[in-house]
């Protein structure tokens, strides 16, 4: 799992079947501290994520189809919540 930042939005009018419904949101990966850490990626959205806010994602095909209870679907990265706050103890 990751932390990561909604920053956009994918539309496609035409998707395989079973991702029809779906969001595709744009993720920017963060450190808990809120530093960038990496590429952004193209996740499937299973709980209504918007633009800006910090979410975790999973990124094995496996458990992100699963995430949205759609075995077998062509899926890499999923966002399966959204964060309230992140509490670092130094």
């Amino acid at each position: 799992m990751i932390l990561g930042r909604v920053v956009g939005e994918v539309v496609s009018t035409h998707k395989r079947p079973q991702l029809e419904g779906a969001a595709l949101l744009i993720v920017q990966p963060e450190t808990p501290k809120g530093q960038l850490a990496g590429a952004t990626l193209l996740a499937i959205d299973s709980v209504g994520a918007g633009r800006g806010e910090l979410v975790i994602a999973v990124l094995e095909g496996r458990a992100a189809g699963e995430a949205l209870g759609r075995r077998r679907s062509p899926v890499d990265a999923a966002i399966i919540g959204i964060v309230d706050s992140v509490d670092l103890q130094e």
